[in-house]
């Protein structure tokens, strides 16, 4: 496999997953809003120049019920949303810096930047009650700052809103979702575990022990400066694990799970970083209950997930 050579190509790539889903935010905000008949959400993105910024500004660039009002970086001010991703056609706001905003003009902010910094922009415009936020970092992941200190080696800036967020996988908390002004976007990793695992738990088809998970990721997830974080030096041209059994990700896995059995559930989890921009595939392997079959286990994750779609069994 050759290297892409190019933000361009590796944005092309990423493109090819991402045809066809803009529909995934007309549920995204369906879910978190009563009413989406009335007006345009207005939008602000910040950190809209990095992967994760442009793959969400193209998806909202094609959305009826979407006005982007603000694109916020802190580098290239001035500059369109064009030059960073030619895949976005639409003529939006040119990049701008957050202390321009008007914030009684934004009804919803994604927050697509490093950890550490979501917390402090909440935490400095949450009086501004007309705002919702969807942060896709992993701020407010956890339920508690002591737990984000262990694991993020940082303090936590907003302790006194942690309270106010939920953690959102959207399938499993859409009933209570649109009680909330902070949305915690889960990791790519603990997505793609706890959408399988989780409604086998809740119905007590499997057993808590002997849980194993090997996941696989693309590097984009590691962001732009990926070369930067893995020196690995046949990134990609071979496959390689890391993280093991101090993966960020478990912080959030261990405490979601403790939730569903009120206990510490144990798990082995392998995490690899595979020569391919970007994707998820987590393979879980597990012992069932007595007498449960796997025709069983299908049968009730097609019941559990009948109006989820964007899942497929």
């Amino acid at each position: 496999m050759r290297e892409k050579n190019t933000d361009i190509e590796k944005q092309e790539e990423a493109s090819n997953f991402l045809k066809g889903k803009s529909f995934i935010l007309l549920f995204i905000f369906s879910v978190i809003y009563n009413d989406m008949s009335q007006k345009k959400i207005n939008i602000l993105v910040a950190g809209a120049t990095g992967y994760v910024g442009l793959d969400l500004i193209f998806l909202l660039s094609k959305h009826n019920k979407v006005n982007i009002t603000y694109l916020c970086a802190q580098k290239n001010l001035g500059k369109s949303i064009n030059f960073f991703d030619q895949r976005i056609k639409k003529k939006l706001p040119k990049i701008s810096n957050l202390n321009n905003v008007n914030w009684r003009k934004v009804d919803l902010v994604f927050l697509s930047l490093p950890n550490g910094e979501a917390q402090k922009l909440i935490n400095k415009v949450y009086k501004f009650k007309n705002i919702k936020f969807i942060d896709l970092s992993a701020d407010f992941r956890l339920s508690n700052s002591s737990s984000y200190k262990q694991w993020y080696l940082k303090k936590h800036k907003s302790k006194k809103l942690i309270k106010n967020s939920i953690y959102a996988i959207t399938e499993l908390v859409k009933d209570v979702i649109k009680k909330y002004r902070i949305i915690a976007n889960p990791g790519c990793y603990p997505t793609s575990i706890q959408l399988p695992l989780i409604p086998l738990l809740k119905k007590n088809l499997i057993n808590t022990k002997n849980i194993y998970i090997d996941a696989k990721s693309g590097y984009s997830g590691a962001g732009k400066n990926f070369k930067k974080k893995f020196t690995h030096k046949n990134l990609f041209n071979s496959t390689h694990a890391y993280g093991i059994y101090k993966h960020r990700h478990m912080s959030e896995l261990d405490e979601q799970l403790f939730k569903i059995k009120n206990k510490k559930i144990k798990y082995i989890f392998n995490p690899h970083i595979i020569p391919t921009f970007r994707g998820i595939l987590s393979s879980i392997y597990l012992d069932t209950k007595k007498g449960t079959s796997i025709k069983k286990i299908i049968n009730e994750l097609r019941i559990l997930n009948k109006n989820n779609i964007f899942i497929k069994i």
